[in-house]
């Protein structure tokens, strides 16, 4: 179960859609069978309730009353959220069903875990651990995928004939070395069918009891894929560097995702957006001009173990010299016990030049797991 309440007040950007303000509890109920012969299943059914009322907030477009206001994409919904079956055999795990998919830091492919309605995929998985030593390999042919806007939104669900190719290896204490080849053919959506081809290489290094740090480049191209009728090729590319001090963190980072001359952006259709490029959601589509986004980040825990992280962006276009404002993102939470969770949350973005709203947003959250 995870209550929340969700405050958005946009400004500027020559639109000035009334404050929307949203308390709603998700609860999700699941089961998984245990194994026979290798077979099993899992059942989860998941339910959004309103409990200040759609009115005071714009569920995605869903409410009539309450378009003016600005969007909190947390409609009221019941619905399947899970239902597979399984079989493990020959160290490879075989997986039908709609399921939860998350790749790497959910960059490209991802369940937008942030919102209470969870992103899952119709899909068939294929993942296996033992081929070689320390590879990783996972496959999955995706047939249709459910949206965070649930199934009553006219974009809640997108039928879909993409795959999913990713392998890591496990370098010991350099890393870990990763490729991916994500071809997405949405058919609801061909404007953002893609194919993407990318590799990554992260790791953490310690240089002592109180010293550590971590690292991370990565480089992908995209170019367009199934029916999206704009032939295009545009580039990624992500390099960020952190350390750890005792209790204190710190860290900067620059992600570009770039243009095809400003014609069309680099996109990530499945990706958890809201993780990403400031936490008002600004970006949550790339502009044709691409997006380049600065950012550092300090982190501190605090007395009673709750840990608290500032950042700090600043965004430009890849293509061009356009201004697209700057963000600072807040966050602290607190554990009590083992399934009691707090969080507070808040993102200021300043908008630039380029006629996007500013937006001022904050989260209270409690969430408790069993």
């Amino acid at each position: 179960m995870r209550y929340e309440y969700a405050d958005i007040d946009s400004f500027g950007g020559g639109a000035d859609p009334e404050e929307s303000n949203a308390l709603t509890l998700r609860t999700r109920l699941g089961y998984t069978t245990g194994s026979l012969g290798g077979l099993k299943g899992m059942l989860e059914f998941e339910n959004i309730t309103s409990l200040n009322g759609e009115d005071n907030y714009n569920p995605a477009g869903l409410n009539p009353s309450s378009r003016t206001r600005s969007v909190i994409a947390d409609p009221e919904a019941t619905e399947v959220n899970r239902a597979w079956v399984a079989y493990d055999q020959w160290d490879t795990f075989f997986k039908f069903g709609r399921q939860r998919i998350v790749m790497d830091n959910a960059r490209f492919i991802g369940n937008v875990i942030w919102r209470q309605n969870e992103q899952t995929y119709d899909a068939f998985s294929i993942s296996n651990k033992s081929l070689l030593p320390n590879l990783d390999l996972f496959y999955a042919h995706v047939f249709r995928v459910h949206r965070i806007v649930g199934d009553d939104h006219p974009g809640g669900n997108w039928d879909s004939d993409s795959h999913i190719f990713h392998m890591a290896y496990d370098l010991g204490k350099p890393g870990k070395l990763t490729g991916y080849s994500y071809l997405l053919d949405i058919e609801d959506a061909p404007a953002v069918s893609s194919a993407t081809y990318g590799a990554s290489f992260d790791g953490s290094y310690a240089f002592d009891e109180n010293w550590s740090a971590s690292y991370k480049a990565e480089l992908a191209f995209q170019s367009d894929y199934g029916d999206n009728a704009t032939d295009y090729n545009a580039i990624y590319y992500h390099a960020k560097a952190g350390g750890q001090y005792r209790k204190f963190n710190f860290g900067a980072g620059y992600e570009v995702l770039g243009s095809d001359d400003g014609r069309i952006g680099f996109s990530t259709p499945f990706a958890t957006l809201h993780k990403f490029n400031g936490w008002a959601d600004a970006f949550l589509g790339t502009p044709a001009d691409g997006l380049e986004d600065a950012y550092l980040w300090m982190g501190y825990k605090l007395p009673g173990n709750i840990p608290l992280k500032v950042l700090y962006h600043d965004f430009s276009s890849n293509e061009g010299n356009s201004d697209y404002g700057n963000e600072i993102n807040l966050v602290a939470t607190k554990k009590l016990g083992q399934h009691f969770t707090l969080l507070a949350k808040g993102a200021v973005y300043q908008e630039g030049d380029d006629g996007r709203a500013g937006r001022t947003r904050y989260w209270l959250q409690g969430a408790f797991d069993f």
